[in-house]
């Protein structure tokens, strides 16, 4: 039965101090979701820390760099299952110098946990995990108002935060923002109905996360095959095979469906769709298979497959909203590479149109830098087409990151306009 159960993917966002580590530590205790080696390995740890009882931030903050701090510097993973569903959590650094791992973080999330003080209400980081979110076109927002024992568990101060929020929010392309007064600490409103908030009538964080709708995010209309590679293996029966294999960004494909190469533009129609073991009549996303064409074309990785009455723009000059994710800032008109599918070329910030400032949301045309944790519309040309849609219309063929050359370091994130 448990692996029928739907998965939902979250991360959590928030300040640094505001109780994620201890959140998710609440959510994988009281739903009984650790082992207990586990339990009884950091109950040890709590024991030599000085700890009352179990300190619940120690279940994710496993680097030694946050043991020492008391902070979560990485991105850390967790994985558990009810009987309802099965969760794979991803949480996010709260120091705003790692805001780039919140973007790692919630490029595959479904939804969003941010997590708000009680006493401190909406703060500039509350806001940029929020736009982030939006910019990732998150569907589900939740807002955990935490540490609610801290303010004697008061409906007032959690009504204040709402309003904080609702006026920042009011900007934001998210259709689902819920909100839930808890005290991760003590367990109130985590997995089990708070008897110190009688006046919240909403249902805890756990049974809000595993009866909430997941809508795919994957795009059935537009098929797109970026190739990854070509396959001529030599042996008896493949003598004259030449396949195109890679993943399925988006789409389906059919034998017999008439396709173009982008960015060629050479016209075909598929022979054959080629699992590991079998042949199939039809593919979509997101199966890895190989496709082979009627006609002989040249192809190679990094062209794209598609539908031939449905293509996407093939250009060398890009709208893309950035997000600046390197401690050196951007360098004027510097090389680049880019990397968008299996593709993969130089490209040049032409121009930065504007920057976001987070606290407004308003545009910013007067400063044309790129320092880390900005987020900005640029223009990018590239040295040869890329074949794109906007991030909005298809994540996969919608999204590109940016490497410096010199320390093959990612430098940026970004989502086609």
């Amino acid at each position: 039965m448990l692996d029928n159960n739907q998965l939902l993917r979250f991360t959590t966002a928030g300040s640094v101090d505001d109780g994620k580590s201890t959140l998710i530590g609440r959510l994988l205790y009281d739903s009984k979701s650790i082992f207990e080696d586990q339990l009884q390995a950091i109950e040890n740890t709590s024991k030599k820390k000085g700890h009352e009882g179990v300190d619940l931030a120690l279940f994710t903050d496993g680097l030694r760099d946050e043991r020492e701090q008391g902070i979560t510097i990485d991105v850390a993973y967790r994985y558990f299952t009810t009987p309802k569903r099965k969760f794979i959590i991803a949480d996010t650094p709260g120091h705003i110098q790692y805001t780039r791992n919140m973007v790692t973080g919630a490029s595959t999330a479904n939804a969003a946990i941010i997590l708000v003080d009680a006493r401190h209400g909406v703060i500039e980081q509350t806001r940029r995990h929020a736009f982030i979110a939006s910019l990732l076109q998150i569907p589900h927002i939740i807002v955990c108002i935490n540490k609610m024992d801290l303010v004697d568990h008061s409906e007032e101060a959690y009504n204040q935060v709402i309003e904080q929020f609702e006026e920042f929010s009011s900007k934001l392309l998210v259709r689902d923002i819920r909100f839930i007064p808890i005290s991760a600490l003590n367990g109130d409103n985590v997995v089990n109905r708070s008897t110190n908030m009688d006046w919240y009538q909403g249902a805890p964080l756990l049974h809000t996360l595993e009866t909430m709708h997941i809508s795919s995010d994957i795009n059935k209309v537009d098929a797109r095959f970026p190739v990854q590679t070509v396959l001529r293996p030599q042996r008896e029966g493949f003598i004259d095979y030449r396949g195109y294999a890679g993943r399925i960004a988006s789409g389906v494909f059919r034998v017999g469906d008439e396709i173009t190469v982008m960015p060629s533009g050479f016209t075909s129609k598929i022979k054959t769709i080629d699992a590991f073991n079998e042949s199939l009549d039809e593919a979509f996303a997101t199966m890895s298979v190989s496709i082979t064409l009627e006609d002989d074309i040249d192809i190679s990785r990094g062209d794209m497959i598609v539908r031939s009455n449905n293509t996407p723009d093939a250009s060398q000059d890009l709208e893309v909203m950035l997000c600046w994710l390197n401690d050196a800032p951007a360098k004027p008109r510097a090389k680049y590479t880019i990397r968008h599918t299996s593709n993969e070329q130089k490209a040049m910030i032409k121009e930065v149109i504007y920057k976001i400032d987070i606290n407004t949301l308003g545009r910013i045309s007067d400063d044309k830098t790129l320092g880390m944790n900005d987020i900005s519309k640029v223009k990018i040309r590239t040295t040869k087409p890329l074949m794109v849609d906007s991030y909005r219309e298809n994540r996969t063929t919608g999204s590109i990151i940016l490497v410096d050359d010199a320390t093959n370091e990612t430098v940026a994130a970004g989502m086609v306009v």
